[in-house]
């Protein structure tokens, strides 16, 4: 353990120092040159790395997968036979894709809404708390999204866990449950409540994401307004639907669409948790499943399909992000 712990803190630490180097020494040379070929190479210097780093690790493996999926998930003869689009046939037909792209648009639905929903009330309570306290809340909702993914299902399986009867309860909603005489439930089987349960796990993840966000929104929204409503006799309730709620509509609108793509690309949670069973799966862990059985072909497809529908959401958050920059 602890020697992992050295290797991964030299790790971290020679990875800053070499970066900082690097774009040190491109910099200072790039300066002794100076005149034109500075103003030309200087601009390619720091963002020439990060298109090479996207090339190789985003863009090509992509158009790669796109090549994949129109060849055999099995090789014949040392290779994989081309095969058009009868992957796309054998994947679009599949029942368990459609069960996956039906629990991703219940999760895009139920997880950014509640997770907003959640971090805009704990933001505009706090806000009407002393600083030492306001502090104090905010830490403790923001701090799940320190946690990755893995370890909040595995605390979360605390939580959901169930024994079998007569023994006595030791997951923490079952066991409160137990206190009113309700019977235990099976968290991750019982198909009325498992997608559910698991999306509690992100939205609890999320929530501090959203609030932090949200409450310097809601701090920025001038004075002057507010009081000019108190003025017209408006309530806090109709300040806060008619004056805040429009003048940080932008604000929520990027958390929905950040908390949105997240949500797309979810594979962490249903992984550890049920991996797809009692009809939980997702499309991230669907291909994981297709690429793990060496069905590479058909898990093309599905990577394809989860970049066709996050594609517009980024497209989204981009035009957002630009309209905010247009406005300052």
């Amino acid at each position: 353990m602890g020697t992992v712990l050295l290797n991964g803190i030299v790790a971290i630490v020679a990875g800053v120092v070499g970066v900082f180097v690097f774009f040190w020494a491109l910099n200072a040379v790039t300066e002794r040159v100076g005149g034109r070929f500075e103003e030309v190479v200087k601009p390619w210097v720091f963002f020439g790395p990060a298109i090479l780093v996207v090339t190789v690790f985003l863009i090509y493996p992509f158009f790669d997968t796109i090549r994949a999926s129109f060849f055999a998930d099995r090789f014949v003869a040392g290779e994989r036979p081309f095969v058009g689009l009868d992957n796309y046939r054998r994947v679009l037909t599949d029942s368990e894709t459609w069960i996956s792209l039906g629990n991703n648009l219940q999760w895009i639905i139920v997880v950014p809404a509640m997770a907003v929903i959640v971090g805009l009330v704990v933001a505009v309570l706090a806000d009407r708390l002393k600083p030492r306290q306001e502090n104090v809340v905010k830490s403790l909702i923001f701090l799940p999204m320190a946690i990755s993914f893995v370890g909040a299902a595995a605390i979360w399986a605390l939580i959901y866990e169930i024994q079998p009867e007569p023994r006595r309860q030791t997951g923490v909603l079952n066991a409160f449950l137990g206190m009113f005489g309700v019977e235990p439930i099976s968290w991750y089987e019982n198909l009325l409540v498992n997608d559910f349960a698991l999306m509690a796990i992100m939205i609890w993840m999320q929530a501090g994401f959203a609030m932090v966000l949200l409450s310097a929104a809601i701090k920025g929204v001038p004075m002057d307004t507010i009081e000019a409503a108190r003025i017209d006799g408006a309530t806090e309730f109709q300040i806060f639907f008619k004056v805040v709620i429009p003048q940080i509509a932008s604000t929520i609108v990027v958390v929905l669409t950040t908390i949105l793509i997240l949500v797309l690309k979810i594979f962490d949670i249903v992984r550890v948790t049920t991996n797809g069973r009692g009809n939980t799966q997702v499309i991230a862990n669907y291909f994981y499943t297709f690429f793990e059985g060496g069905n590479y072909g058909r898990g093309g497809v599905v990577v394809i399909l989860l970049v066709l529908m996050t594609f517009p959401f980024m497209i989204i958050n981009v035009k957002r992000f630009r309209e905010q920059e247009a406005q300052r």
